[in-house]
């Protein structure tokens, strides 16, 4: 593979259709992953918003096969996918686009996305209800395992944002049945959570980041102190979801926990959040 400092045409970078203005309301994690590394490399790209009803129809187009499965063994259809035109490549899982991007443009933006750093964090829960990408054989395996068990802490949270996904408009309908669709629930209305059960999972989900905190063994604000990675960009891009989708006196709640400390590290990354 050839390595370049930057393309020599801008990526393209799809992302799932949020009520309008989408670029204050974009709200899915993996795609926030990779918007967050297209940032932190500096990499000239456009995005593509796609209502979510429409995303099996637009990896098929693209020839770009889903990456997941559900229990059942059906396709998983999701985004993000990137067009890098000059690398001849479309590729259609986060993880997989944040290791392209390392290694076709090593040396461009911020740098290594991937900088060797201990890992160490793992989170169980029987509680999740879609599928989450597979760390085996994958490059970087060490980040790769840490993105699964982030990815299962959040989602085990999830349920305290459903209520603030902010659907566009036009397709709003057909993405509340999709999901539910996909978590295998009845109705949409499932998924609401209040009163007790509500606070016993906030409960959880703040034990949850302060299992996080001795990874930040620097102080912060990132896990290897001044200069971020991918591991960060992997907890970041769940934090911009929430800060969507949580009721806004909760996300202030969340942001002053542990002494403020992921309120200071979410300040942190937005030098790499800009929507484009």
């Amino acid at each position: 593979m050839a390595t370049e400092s930057k393309p020599a045409q801008p990526l393209v970078f799809y992302d799932i259709t949020s009520r309008p203005p989408v670029e204050e309301t974009c709200f899915s994690p993996n795609p926030w992953k990779t918007r967050l590394a297209l940032n932190f490399k500096n990499l000239p790209y456009s995005t593509k918003w796609v209502p979510l009803p429409n995303i099996p129809k637009v990896r098929q187009g693209l020839g770009v096969p889903a990456c997941r499965k559900f229990g059942d063994g059906t396709d998983f259809y999701t985004l993000p996918i990137v067009e890098d035109p000059s690398a001849d490549a479309i590729i259609g899982d986060s993880f997989d686009i944040a290791v392209h991007l390392q290694k076709t443009y090593p040396d461009s933006g911020a740098g290594d996305l991937f900088p060797p750093q201990p890992l160490d964090y793992t989170f169980r829960s029987q509680y999740i209800l879609v599928p989450l990408s597979d760390c085996n054989n994958s490059e970087f395996p060490e980040y790769a395992k840490f993105n699964v068990n982030i990815d299962a802490a959040f989602t085990a949270h999830v349920q305290l944002t459903v209520d603030g996904f902010p659907f566009d408009p036009d397709y709003a309908d057909a993405t509340k049945a999709e999901f539910v669709r996909r978590a295998g629930v009845q109705r949409w209305e499932d998924f609401s959570l209040a009163g007790e059960a509500r606070e016993k999972m906030k409960d959880s989900f703040r034990e949850m980041l302060g299992d996080l905190l001795p990874l930040f063994a620097t102080g912060g604000p990132f896990l290897l102190g001044a200069k971020a990675s991918y591991a960060d960009l992997c907890i970041g891009a769940w934090l911009h979801s929430m800060y969507v989708t949580l009721p806004k006196s909760e996300w202030e709640e969340v942001m002053s926990w542990h002494g403020g400390f992921f309120g200071r590290f979410f300040d942190a990354l937005d030098v790499y959040a800009q929507v484009k």
